[in-house]
């Protein structure tokens, strides 16, 4: 359903059966890990031309691994993580579990 690069590549699906009997297939909800405790790879400082999708090409070689640096830094909007010049953001060891 979902590409591996994907956040939601490994979360389980379930099925809703509505009152008229048809089946409705949805993702389980995703809860997000905590990201101080997830393995540093690295700390970068934020600079006026920076952008996620460069961080996480520089990081993973895969532009749409940005998320895993929202993941790292407890962000709900990606765009607050480069909005500070200056900041400090943890980019967190990759791992499999979506």
């Amino acid at each position: 359903m979902f590409n591996p690069n994907s956040r939601y590549y490994r979360i389980a699906t379930a099925i809703y059966t509505d009152t008229d009997g048809r089946e409705i297939v949805y993702l389980r909800r995703r809860f997000l890990p905590q990201g101080a405790t997830m393995p540093l790879l690295a700390e970068i400082e934020v600079t006026g031309a920076d952008r996620l999708d460069l961080i996480a090409t520089n990081a993973f070689g895969d532009p749409e691994q940005f998320w895993r640096i929202c993941d790292a830094n407890d962000a709900m909007n990606p765009f607050d993580l480069t909005a500070e010049i200056g900041r400090l953001l943890r980019v967190a060891v990759p791992t499999f579990e979506g």
